[in-house]
């Protein structure tokens, strides 16, 4: 069941018959009871006003010259947001600090990205979306913050200068929604120092596509041609474009902020089968000649083509100092906790099997903590400092696959140095190889038989302590690579100090490039 807020039936003005007869009356009252005289001395004012206004105008003019420079900013008290244009290069040159990187930006039409957030109240059925695609997709800000998260944002950023407050200008910490990645990508692009304005310099295109905000929106359209329709005009503008032609695509990548199965379905004479609101995005034949980046890609048939990206938490720092505080915080963070999890049951045989039994044997363990979602009165599982309370106080953060394989917890369980526990290879092993270590033993643990899972704390106790303090320091280790930066951070040119998620992307991508090119 959906409530939506009682509003006026269409068309109703907002006073009645009578209070509209006054407000005629007194508009008709204040417009024809001026006397000639009072006009005449209105007139004369008005010329006196003019003079004054023009004066002090010319005297700003000259003394504070108007500047062509035009930073990216952020907008939080909007749902809308500012990005460069992709027509005009800022006058700073920034120095490209990854190499062989040369990213180009389409300008895509409005109707392909910024134009969808023109009706963010509907781009979810679930969820006013309107909150969560402000500041670049970041969110809002999260504050007041706790004072072991609020320390680890740096007192000297000045980048969010139009906040509504001196305080929310210094936070790295936003209630991040979990399917958001296109948009936060799509902004630190916009100001990446390997950013390129000449598409002639460019070894990758990028294609700045808010397809699953697009998928999202069009879920409950019945009409599949007209679900399918955003990315078929999509794929044809593209083709159009003669940086396009130049390699059939395969310099191309988009970002989707949703899993590969949203966009890949395919059309059966089965009328029994499931529709489950995906498109036919990426079935497209131009599409499967680009690169395509999301949170969680199709592990049998997505190929080469499709690469896993982190789900984006809710840190997104500006400076280096910022992440080494982080880190330091979270090597010196107690943990009494052995294991947590957080989230809900699942139907379904597998899933529900295998959380039903993390959640049993949680409930009667006092080593335990756990978050269940499943009760609609638990807020807390929507607060963001609740959950990263839970994990950062826990050794092992179990992370069982819900709706999908992936979960954006794994992340936040990342990000607090909590050591991941995986029930399935495709949660994470099969995801994410531009991220994560090879030997996944290193920062994980995997239980993967049925028996082993009907004990899971005995598993978790057979771990030497020395094992899992090395298991911790690399997952802490890892934090900056799987965060996305904060997109105002590099808008003047700057280097980040570090390699975030996006920088990750890029250098992989255009190691990819390469290696087609020589091939």
């Amino acid at each position: 069941m959906f409530f939506r807020k009682q509003q006026a039936p269409a068309g109703t003005p907002p006073w009645t018959e009578e209070e509209t007869e006054k407000l005629s009356k007194n508009k008709e009252t204040q417009c024809f009871t001026s006397t000639m005289n009072t006009q005449n001395k209105l007139k004369w004012f008005n010329v006196f006003l003019f003079v004054f206004l023009l004066a002090w105008f010319l005297v700003f003019f000259f003394w504070f010259p108007p500047t062509n420079t035009k930073p990216h900013r952020i907008l939080p008290s909007h749902y809308t947001i500012l990005v460069n244009n992709t027509k005009s290069a800022p006058k700073i040159i920034p120095t490209c600090n990854l190499e062989n990187v040369s990213v180009y930006v389409y300008s895509l039409p409005a109707e392909f990205n910024l134009g969808l957030l023109k009706d963010c109240h509907n781009l979810n059925m679930y969820t006013d979306m309107c909150p969560y695609v402000a500041n670049c997709g970041l969110g809002q800000p999260l504050w007041p913050l706790p004072q072991e998260y609020s320390s680890a944002s740096s007192s000297g950023n000045n980048y969010n200068k139009s906040s509504t407050s001196s305080s929310t200008s210094t936070s790295s910490w936003f209630a991040t929604y979990q399917f958001i990645a296109e948009m936060i990508f799509h902004a630190r692009v916009e100001s990446h120092p390997c950013r390129t304005w000449d598409p002639k310099r460019a070894n990758l295109f990028y294609v700045p596509f808010y397809g699953g905000l697009y998928a999202s929106s069009t879920a409950r359209e019945s009409d599949l041609k007209a679900r399918d329709a955003l990315a078929v005009r999509l794929a044809e503008y593209i083709e159009s474009q003669e940086t396009w032609r130049n390699h059939n695509g395969r310099d191309h990548f988009m970002v989707l902020g949703r899993t590969a199965w949203d966009f890949m379905r395919t059309d059966t004479d089965n009328d029994n089968e499931v529709d489950y609101g995906a498109n036919i995005l990426l079935n497209l034949p131009a599409v499967k000649n680009m690169s395509v980046l999301t949170v969680e890609r199709q592990p049998w048939t997505g190929g080469s083509k499709q690469h896993g990206i982190p789900y984006p938490s809710y840190f997104h720092p500006s400076k280096f100092n910022e992440v080494v505080r982080w880190q330091k915080k979270m090597r010196e963070a107690k943990r009494p906790h052995l294991w947590s999890f957080i989230g809900a049951p699942r139907n379904g045989s597998d899933k529900a099997a295998i959380r039903d039994k993390i959640l049993s044997q949680c409930h009667q363990s006092s080593r335990c903590e756990l978050l269940n979602c499943g009760a609609i009165s638990n807020y807390k599982c929507h607060k963001p400092m609740e959950v990263l309370n839970v994990m950062r106080k826990s050794e092992f953060c179990l992370q069982a696959p819900g709706d999908s394989f992936t979960r954006r917890s794994t992340f936040d369980a990342f990000l607090t140095g909590c050591i991941p526990v995986f029930f399935s290879p495709h949660t994470a092993y099969t995801q994410y190889a531009w991220y994560l270590p090879s030997d996944w033993k290193t920062y994980s643990v995997y239980i993967e038989d049925d028996h082993t899972a009907e004990s899971i704390e005995e598993e978790l106790l057979k771990i030497h302590k020395n094992t899992v303090e090395k298991m911790r320091q690399r997952v802490i280790d890892l934090i900056p690579t799987l965060t996305y930066a904060h997109p105002n951070a590099t808008v003047t040119g700057q280097h980040l100090g570090f390699k975030d998620a996006v920088d990750v992307a890029l250098s992989a991508l255009s190691n990819q490039v390469h290696l087609l090119d020589s091939s």
